[in-house]
């Protein structure tokens, strides 16, 4: 059995370890405060698009809909 890539996507747990990664990263490559600022602020805002798709995506798998795109 492999990684349920939809439910590590949509975990807030992931995103959050994914963003102190990468602000780490940046302040062992010298990044100053803004770049790691405005770094984890898209890593966060990224987390909460790919959950909020992910799981809107299974709700409508569950109740059997189809998106056709007319809804808004």
């Amino acid at each position: 059995m492999g990684i349920d890539w939809k439910r590590k996507l949509s975990s807030r747990k992931f995103w959050a370890a994914l963003s102190a990664l990468v602000c780490a990263i940046a302040v062992v490559c010298g990044a100053g405060e803004s770049i790691i600022t405005e770094v984890s602020a898209i890593i966060s805002a990224a987390g909460v698009l790919i959950a909020y798709i992910l799981g809107e995506s299974m709700v409508d798998a569950s109740s059997g809909k189809e998106d056709d795109g007319t809804e808004f």
